[in-house]
């Protein structure tokens, strides 16, 4: 596999507050990789970074061999990278369809279209003459990843995902979101849930103090060192 993304001794600073330090990664096509870590751990940040919505104070990042790193938002999203922000952020007085189609303006051609989303989001296809603002945490979710997935993305950046939803529902949406895995769609997924992360990525990168302290396969990695990496109670810089 190819590498699609490629971070590179990347910095970002929130004012005086460095918050990611130093991070270099590559995410190959088809790939899911998990960003794990405590609040406060550089994760979301980095994300922002990645999409546009945050300019890096220093390093590069390369999107399919072009070099984005000072790449406006808008322009990231035409050459295939969507973010789900934490928050879910969507139109709250329009209704789920027209906070798809919104988004269908902006993008790419592709596969994805209304039909689609529902397909593998059923949950929202009731509710697509609803208002966002009257949707349940999940029926957002769900709603803020179609909505990311209707401008056609090579790459799919998702922020917590399952935070403040109930467990059935979180259910429900990794459903989804392992249907979009099996079907190739290269993601960077933000999850505080470590079981949830090590069950779907291929690879996780543990975050600490805004650096990542611990990389490795699913398969080379165990939950205690992923853990231990989580709450600092080691510092290893290299993969296992």
């Amino acid at each position: 596999m190819s590498a699609l993304l490629a971070v590179s001794e990347l910095d970002v600073r929130h004012g005086l507050l460095q918050a990611v330090r130093q991070v270099s990664f590559d995410v190959a096509e088809g790939e899911t990789l998990a960003l794990v870590g405590a609040n406060g751990a550089g994760k979301s940040t980095l994300l922002r970074a990645i999409a546009g919505a945050h300019r890096p104070a220093a390093g590069r990042i390369t999107f399919d061999g072009r070099d984005i790193t000072a790449m406006a938002a808008h322009r990231r999203v035409k050459a295939g990278i969507a973010l789900v922000p934490e928050g879910r952020r969507l139109f709250p007085n329009l209704t789920v369809e027209e906070n798809l189609r919104v988004a269908a303006a902006s993008g790419r051609r592709g596969r994805w279209t209304l039909d689609e989303v529902f397909e593998v989001f059923p949950l929202i296809e009731p509710m697509r003459r609803k208002r966002a603002a009257s949707l349940s945490g999940g029926e957002q979710q769900a709603t803020a990843i179609g909505r990311a997935l209707m401008t056609n993305p090579r790459l799919l950046l998702l922020d917590e995902v399952s935070l403040g939803l109930a467990p059935l529902v979180v259910e429900a949406v990794y459903r989804s979101l392992q249907q979009l895995i099996e079907g190739g769609t290269t993601i960077v997924l933000v999850e505080q849930d470590l079981r949830r992360a090590m069950n779907v990525a291929d690879r996780v990168v543990c975050m600490l103090e805004g650096r990542i302290v611990l990389e490795g396969a699913r398969g080379e990695l165990t939950r205690e060192q992923v853990t231990e990496a989580y709450f600092g109670l080691r510092r290893s810089e290299t993969a296992v």
